[in-house]
């Protein structure tokens, strides 16, 4: 089994905690201290939390929705693919960092 790869890290705004981005191979994980808060196999939840949220919208015309937190990206691609062109879609990401990450290391992912 291959090693995990420390990519990056980046502290949490008024929190003193750091969050850790790694990599396996293809696949990523976003830590908090020892626990695992995203990883990039396991991403059901991510795009339900979408998905869900969205089926009781549908028929609206340009909804807005606000995502609390970028993480891998997974909630948002999923809101994406929900919507039509007339919706308005807004992230609220605390941590510079995550965006740089699925702007880059990430990226492959979408």
């Amino acid at each position: 089994m291959q090693p995990w790869e420390h990519l990056d890290e980046a502290k949490i705004p008024e929190s003193g905690e750091t969050l850790r981005l790694k990599r396996r191979g293809k696949e990523y994980s976003i830590m908090l201290g020892a626990n695992e808060l995203m990883n990039s196999r396991l991403f059901g939840s991510e795009e339900a939390l979408a998905t869900l949220t969205l089926e009781k919208l549908a028929g609206r015309e340009g909804p807005r929705v606000l995502i609390g937190g970028l993480g891998m990206g997974f909630t948002l691609r999923a809101a994406l693919a929900a919507v039509d062109e007339a919706a308005k879609i807004t992230v609220a990401e605390l941590v510079p960092a995550v965006v740089a990450w699925a702007r880059g290391p990430m990226a492959e992912l979408h």
